[in-house]
């Protein structure tokens, strides 16, 4: 559904709450069809990006370990390597 985000499960060290909360806005703004800044800015989309962070939080915190760390790097990691 959404090919910008990366995966993050596997990531050494493990994702961090920034990458998850990074990810739980690009779904919400991509499921609620916002383009803007000031449509994020909302107190819905606002609730909708923390619950769905929380709910990947815990996720990833109960899912085993891959074998293999994705093959895509996150996009907060991507500037740290420049």
């Amino acid at each position: 559904m959404c090919r910008n985000i990366t995966p993050l499960r596997g990531l050494e060290p493990p994702a961090t709450a920034e990458e998850v909360a990074s990810a739980a806005r690009q779904y919400v703004r991509k499921v609620a069809a916002v383009s803007t800044a000031g449509q994020m800015a909302t107190p819905a989309i606002e609730k909708a990006i923390e619950r769905v962070a929380a709910a990947t939080a815990d996720l990833l915190a109960e899912l085993p370990p891959r074998r293999n760390p994705p093959a895509v790097v996150p996009p907060l990691r991507r500037r740290e390597r420049s």
